[in-house]
């Protein structure tokens, strides 16, 4: 999932969304699948973060995990129900705890 803020969605020159983005984004959520690669998944986050991504998620449903990941930072763990996930400063609002997420995920 990539998120874009409103203001960094690239345009076409008749102003709709172009078809390329070619701009990493605002906050990348990766929900990694038993056949893929933990390494290369959490390499493109770290990609991410190089190019002006905010924060980057990896959501592990095995473990009922998820790492978040921000710039110039050590990644966080997040494990236990009730835990509140951090969110990028334009989504301050969300509340959503690893509970909320791996309940929607289940269903």
């Amino acid at each position: 999932v990539a998120v874009f803020t409103w203001d960094r969605i690239p345009r076409k020159e008749n102003g709709g969304v172009a078809n390329v983005f070619q701009v990493a984004p605002d906050w990348i959520i990766e929900i990694l699948s038993p056949d893929q690669s933990a390494t290369k998944v959490t390499k493109k986050i770290l990609q991410c973060l190089n190019y002006e991504t905010q924060m980057g998620w990896l959501i592990d449903p095995d473990e009922q995990t998820i790492f978040v990941y921000v710039p110039k930072q050590q990644p966080e763990v997040f494990d236990q129900s009730k835990d509140l996930l951090s969110v990028p400063s334009f989504a301050s609002e969300l509340r959503l705890t690893v509970g909320d997420l791996f309940g929607w995920l289940l269903e």
